[in-house]
């Protein structure tokens, strides 16, 4: 039996054959729209770039390997993905979220989808009886996010997937705050893992896409017929960058797990600080069920400064760290969830869910760790 490649092994080398032509190890950029048919219907594979590409297929075998999925599809943004996704379903189907969803995602549900038929209810799936109790027989999916997008909460993948198969849902779990290095969904029984690979993924900050990843060929001629219809496909250029980038993913999420756990910490022990939202701390209400279904805690942080005046200076202080949308860079980013990732969801539901005008995320970069406290600790001198 052949020998099963390691993580480290596989991100650096699955998917990836060295080019027929010249033998370069890099997958070539394949700048083209369309290939020479050989007769009508004889070709090597490809016929137009919206369907498919040699660089956007080395992309996707590559994210399959690591979610252990049989089949990935890379699109031109997250949101792309998700928006097809959804597309799976009719007007009348009915969809079960995490109530701290990321602000694209309740944006795309609420104010494009909803008018078009498709109904959506957030629900607290930290407590998997909320989901249970949700359940109507219209309902189709089940999107869940863990960590959420700013407070960090965690949802059981394993309960879950098991509720959704028992009930014949399709249970969907957006990744792309642990990624495939430090949490595998489809191992735990979802059927479908979402990543925006803008982040993590890449890891640069120079590049947007974004990826499906299949447990089984249940969805796939369905998915691959709305990728190709839809037209939100990856470009050549950006799943190349990304196939770059994720050659580092083990290395780097090590650095932001040690770099993260280290800056909670401090924010934990901070005078300024209320509460630090981040799943790698004891007194995380989660703490317990995500070490069970993760490998580590990943490099996203949230924190409450009480007030909206606190959060502006702390934001206007700060040096070594950028101010900026995003996450999931080499960089420390920081950002105002209210007024920034989760403007499009209304004040009380944000504040139902954490997200308070003083709250701050921060994406902790793989700089050197001094560097970092130091900036923080100067930029949170506010008396």
């Amino acid at each position: 039996m052949a020998h099963a490649m390691k993580f480290k092994t596989r991100v650096i080398h699955a998917g990836v054959e060295p080019d027929p032509s010249y033998g370069s190890i890099m997958t070539p950029v394949h700048l083209t729209s369309t290939y020479r048919q050989e007769a009508l219907g004889v070709n090597k594979g490809y016929e137009y770039a919206r369907v498919s590409n040699p660089t956007r297929t080395a992309l996707e075998r590559n994210i399959a390997a690591l979610e252990n999925g049989t089949e990935a599809l890379a699109f031109a943004s997250g949101m792309a993905a998700i928006s097809t996704l959804f597309l799976l379903l009719k007007s009348g189907d009915h969809v079960i979220l995490s109530e701290n969803v990321y602000g694209g995602t309740y944006r795309v549900a609420r104010l494009v989808l909803e008018p078009l038929g498709l109904r959506f209810s957030f629900v607290d799936t930290t407590d998997l009886r909320n989901l249970a109790a949700a359940i109507e027989p219209s309902t189709r999916m089940v999107f869940i996010e863990t960590p959420t997008n700013p407070t960090m909460e965690i949802t059981d993948i394993r309960t879950a997937a098991r509720l959704c198969r028992r009930k014949g849902l399709t249970c969907v779990v957006d990744n792309t705050f642990a990624t495939p290095y430090l949490q595998s969904p489809l191992d735990l029984g979802a059927d479908i893992v979402v990543h925006s690979a803008t982040k993590y993924l890449n890891g640069h900050s120079d590049m947007l896409g974004g990826v499906l990843v299949l447990r089984d060929r249940r969805h796939r001629e369905r998915l691959r017929f709305l990728q190709k219809s839809v037209g939100a496909v990856m470009s050549p250029f950006d799943a190349w960058m990304c196939l770059r980038g994720v050659k580092t993913l083990a290395v780097r999420m090590e650095r932001h797990n040690a770099n993260a756990l280290a800056v909670a910490r401090f924010l934990h022990g901070h005078r300024l600080v209320r509460r630090v939202h981040y799943p790698g701390l004891r007194e995380h209400p989660q703490h317990r069920l995500a070490r069970t279904q993760m490998r580590g805690f990943g490099g996203m942080i949230s924190f409450d400064l009480g007030t909206p005046a606190r959060a502006r200076t702390f934001l206007r202080r700060v040096r070594l760290c950028a101010l900026a949308e995003s996450l999931g860079g080499v960089e420390t980013l920081v950002s105002h969830p209210a007024s920034m990732t989760h403007a499009s969801v209304p004040p009380d539901l944000r504040r139902k869910i954490g997200v308070t005008d003083g709250l701050v995320r921060i994406s902790v970069g793989i700089e050197d760790i001094d560097d970092i406290l130091a900036d923080l600790r100067q930029a949170l001198s506010i008396r």
